[in-house]
């Protein structure tokens, strides 16, 4: 039985007036994403692969094309609009992890259930059960500053996941992890997408882009190939 698509984006494009010169930062892309896909966007630093990881997310709108999520066109939808759906629909997980210093590991989870409204009590039974299922049960009362840098980033996966997104967006995960930890972090997607999540992951390390389903290159804007 075929995947059903989840993403789908068609001729899209992020320009930028700088002066007199149209920057084109993401040039005519197409790209078709399904439910439990582990895809990897692949390009050097300049490539556009981060625009496209942003308007993906909902937090960028194109300047042409168009964005399916879900089959809803999210290309031109109101901020408002937008906020609801990343919150909804969308995990992230960044390079420098963007904790907050000041709370836990576990009120750091907690914090994207507060904006979706979730009671407290459920909201530190689900923190609490997402940490203990990554092995740092034992580290919900530690700061980020207590944490080890792989302890840090499986903190910021299980935050993702904390309003159970259908996507995760992965935005150079590994980049600021030995290569230990950046595997382990990618044996964590690899899990979560057979568990039935889309990842998403953007990078410039090819080695870790090895490990998708499918790859999209990007170079200029463009996508030079697209291979399982």
């Amino acid at each position: 039985m075929p995947k059903e698509e989840i993403i789908t984006l068609k001729d899209v494009a992020k320009y930028y007036q700088l002066g007199s010169e149209l920057i084109k930062a993401v040039d005519g892309v197409d790209i078709t994403i399904n439910k439990g896909d582990f895809v990897a966007i692949v390009g050097p630093s300049g490539s556009g692969k981060s625009t496209t990881m942003n308007m993906v997310g909902a937090l960028d709108i194109p300047s042409k094309g168009s964005i399916y999520l879900d089959k809803i066109n999210i290309a031109h939808l109101h901020e408002s609009e937008l906020a609801q759906i990343r919150g909804r629909k969308i995990g992230f997980v960044f390079q420098t992890f963007n904790l907050v210093p000041t709370l836990t590991a576990s009120e750091n989870v907690m914090l994207p259930m507060v904006f979706q409204g979730v009671p407290l009590r459920e909201r530190k039974i689900r923190a609490t059960a997402l940490l203990e299922k990554i092995g740092l049960g034992h580290r919900l009362d530690h700061l980020p500053s207590e944490l080890s840098g792989g302890e840090r980033q499986r903190v910021a996966i299980s935050r993702a996941l904390a309003n159970d997104p259908e996507v995760i967006l992965a935005d150079e995960p590994t980049g600021n992890l030995d290569s230990k930890r950046g595997e382990e972090v990618i044996e964590m997607f690899n899990k979560l997408s057979k568990e039935g999540k889309t990842i998403i992951l953007v990078t410039h390390d090819n080695e870790m882009a090895k490990h998708a389903d499918k790859i999209y290159k990007l170079k200029d804007g463009k996508i030079v190939n697209g291979k399982k």
